[in-house]
């Protein structure tokens, strides 16, 4: 059966629910009529307030911290759409909790990222949607359709609508997120630099080495994610000592675990760009930061998904 025969649904968890009504205004439907509560002990309790049967069910929640919390609500929610005969479930987790363990690194590590997967695929999804996966590969855990935006044409738009282009140099803090770096670059007609760096322990960080010249330059420093914010912070200052014009920092995924507020505050950052993959609250917002909306990304990729049409084509 044709999915576009089927009718369409936009459910959402209590994660995100200001992007869930984004993307619904910008299908032109109603958020679905869907209930999260809490028990008095902690667990969680949903209950789907309208019928779904023979549904195409769109369920949006990022697994955000807290992961744990987001996460469950995200597998009961698939579970109750599936024992409620939905037609299909499509997740749609712009941000996906636990991507940063995707390998071992040490004896006995677990692959929290492949048991995620797993998850979510018993609990009934059919598709998963996500954004800028902090490792592409992630997408192999699944047995069953990824689908993967990209948050880059996004921040290319903002950063072109400032003028920013050929006299700009994007900047990767790491080896791992050059094919992003040069992915902004060439859409900004820009070039590229890469910062070589050791991390001798999680979210601690230590610059060795600049390769690119930035000196005289407006740099834009690209991430998928800002957690604790030490490498952004320290890479705004090693741009500013070698002479940069100005230092733009922007991420997909404003995670801000920590000190990552107070430590970007200091920093010589002119522009922190973010998506709203992640809800920011207003006491980790800046007064330097702009927030970017996933909304008609997201849209657009729901209504290719439901019409079965290609989904890559919004990259093209």
């Amino acid at each position: 059966m044709n999915a576009s025969r089927w009718r369409m649904k936009l459910f959402t968890g209590t994660a995100h629910v200001c992007l869930a009504q984004e993307v619904a205004d910008y299908l032109g439907i109603h958020v679905g009529d869907a209930k999260v509560k809490r028990f008095i002990d902690g667990e969680i309790s949903v209950a789907i307030d309208e019928s779904v049967r023979g549904v195409d069910v769109f369920v949006l929640q990022p697994t955000c911290p807290p992961a744990n919390e987001n996460l469950m609500e995200l597998l009961i929610m698939i579970d109750a759409f599936r024992r409620a005969s939905a037609a299909r479930i499509n997740a749609v987790i712009p941000y996906y909790g636990y991507a940063r363990q995707d390998r071992k690194t040490r004896a006995r590590d677990p692959i929290t990222a492949k048991l995620v997967s797993n998850l979510i695929t018993t609990a009934g999804a059919d598709r998963v949607v996500t954004v800028d996966l902090h490792a592409g590969q992630i997408q192999g855990f699944f047995d069953i359709p990824v689908d993967h935006l990209l948050g880059v044409p996004t921040i290319a738009e903002y950063f072109k609508n400032k003028g920013l282009g050929t006299d700009a140099v994007v900047l990767s803090p790491d080896v791992g997120g050059v094919r992003r770096a040069r992915d902004l670059a060439e859409r900004l007609g820009a070039t590229i630099a890469i910062i070589d760096k050791r991390r001798p322990e999680p979210n601690v960080s230590e610059i060795m080495n600049v390769i690119g010249d930035v000196a005289g330059k407006q740099v834009i420093i690209i991430d998928d994610i800002i957690d604790t914010g030490g490498t952004i912070a320290s890479a705004a200052k090693v741009m500013t000592d070698m002479g940069s014009k100005e230092v733009y920092v922007c991420c997909t995924h404003p995670v801000f675990s920590g000190p990552a507020i107070e430590r970007m505050r200091e920093a010589p950052i002119k522009e922190i760009v973010i998506t709203n993959t992640i809800p920011v609250p207003p006491e980790k917002k800046l007064p330097n930061m702009v927030i970017l909306s996933m909304a008609p990304l997201i849209g657009e990729a729901i209504i290719r998904i439901h019409e079965d049409l290609s989904v890559s084509k919004l990259f093209d």
